[in-house]
């Protein structure tokens, strides 16, 4: 390479952070241009999209919560921390005796080789330690317990730890799963223990690598299966489709055999699965496609059908071509199975989980708590709270409703950011929140 074409480059990549990680966006950023309402529920309003050069980016600065500050509850609600102290916790897992299980994780080291180098590496990575998001992956799980029933965990203990940027966990008898990011590993494990000490044994290799680390682990209602999500190795498969086998996918997992097989496909980014109780149906939250606009494409909830598309990276929104993405040998758009629920564009829905068991008042009798972990190229931000979708006859109606905001601070910087929801023993709703290091604690107000 020349000398002039270096010079070049690096001005190139210098000029791109100065615009990007500066603010640029403010001003010439893609502005949304109908209300945030009118892009979610069973039928939402899909514009036409703003393909972007380079996206709008709009990163809440990581700030934290002040000493007395909390989470804003819905009213009849209120909030409190469970746990406060910890360490970028994101996933969380209620075991049979009340106690409750955090993976505090964060992405693992990424270099030329898995999509951490060059101009665009450097750029996310100067975002993502705006949003807090670049603490070195603490690798472990806590157990916290709350002996004395006050709603405030007394024991915070580190249960396992020398794990690989792990997320989701599934109790099996006496044998906990746990989601690496590039493994499924299992350690035996008796409810009631506080410490594993045996090194963890590899069930199924997963890929890993580049974006989407995250993995999660949810037990078939059987519990001869498990379900595993795998999110895209790309936006849109811009690095090459081979560096796409297996993922934006939710595999199936044998626990007899071992064998494993894809359950659904051209799921961009799955992360929260549930079972819901009404039918037994295997439900998702979806991380949708970026550069299209501020409006365009809403993260969705959906029912996840044995053997079904869903449109990722060649179609969105039940068989709406990407015409960025080079189309299929064979068109594919017809057999595109549409999302159940728009969530809104760019809201970044992590958590998922049923009301089964939550003792939060009538109006949270059914239908599914998600954490919206919040967006990073939208104007105005998305997400950043927990919202809470009715259910009627197994499937969502109306539109979704604010249980847990507050996150962003009146200057939108991110005091908090919620990624996982479940429901405790007691009833009470439990929230992670990486950003503030905190597990909160929703009950009904009395």
């Amino acid at each position: 390479m020349s000398r002039l074409k270096r010079i070049i480059l690096i001005a190139a990549g210098v000029i791109a952070v100065l615009l990007i990680a500066g603010g640029f966006w403010l001003s010439r950023g893609d502005k949304a241009q109908v209300a945030f309402d009118q892009v979610t529920g069973e039928r939402p309003k899909l514009t036409d999209v703003r393909e972007q050069t380079f996206p709008t980016v709009g990163v809440a600065k990581a700030v934290g919560w002040k000493t007395g500050e909390a989470p804003t509850a819905a009213k009849g609600l209120k909030v409190a921390a469970f746990a406060s102290g910890l360490n970028h916790p994101r996933w969380i897992y209620v075991l049979p005796n009340g106690d409750v299980l955090v993976s505090e994780s964060n992405s693992p080291p990424r270099d030329a080789k898995n999509g951490g180098g060059g101009i665009t590496g450097f750029v996310m990575k100067t975002l993502m330690g705006r949003a807090g998001a670049t603490v070195p992956s603490p690798n472990k799980i806590m157990l916290l317990r709350d002996a004395d029933g006050d709603g405030k965990a007394e024991l915070k203990t580190v249960l396992i730890s020398g794990l690989n940027s792990p997320s989701g966990m599934a109790l099996v008898g006496d044998t906990l799963y746990i989601a690496n990011t590039d493994a499924l590993v299992k350690v035996p494990f008796k409810v009631g223990e506080t410490k594993i000490s045996v090194k963890p044994v590899v069930v199924t290799k997963l890929p890993g690598g580049f974006n989407h680390w995250a993995r999660n682990v949810i037990a078939a209602a059987d519990g001869k299966s498990l379900f595993v999500s795998v999110g895209s190795a790309s936006n849109i498969g811009e690095n090459g489709m081979d560096k796409e086998a297996k993922r934006a996918a939710i595999w199936q997992i044998n626990l007899e055999t071992g064998e494993d097989r894809i359950y659904a496909y051209g799921l961009r980014n799955a992360n929260g699965m549930a079972l819901e109780p009404a039918t037994g149906d295997l439900w998702t939250v979806v991380n949708e496609r970026d550069m299209l606009g501020s409006d365009m494409v809403p993260d969705y909830l959906t029912e996840v059908q044995l053997g079904g598309f869903y449109g990722w990276p060649y179609y969105y929104w039940g068989g709406v071509p990407d015409e960025r993405v080079t189309p299929p040998e064979d068109d594919m758009s017809g057999y595109v199975i549409r999302p159940d629920y728009a969530l809104g564009p760019h809201v970044a829905a992590l958590g998922l989980t049923f009301s089964t068991n939550a003792m939060l008042g009538d109006a949270y009798r059914s239908g599914a708590f998600i954490g919206e972990h919040g967006s990073w190229n939208r104007k105005p931000l998305s997400g950043y709270k927990v919202v809470f979708v009715p259910f009627a006859n197994g499937r969502p109606k109306g539109k979704p409703v604010d249980v847990l905001t507050g996150f962003l601070s009146p200057d939108e910087d991110a005091r908090g950011r919620p990624v996982a929801v479940t429901v405790a023993k007691d009833g009470a709703l439990l929230v992670t929140d990486d950003v503030g290091n905190t597990v909160w604690r929703v009950t009904a107000a009395k």
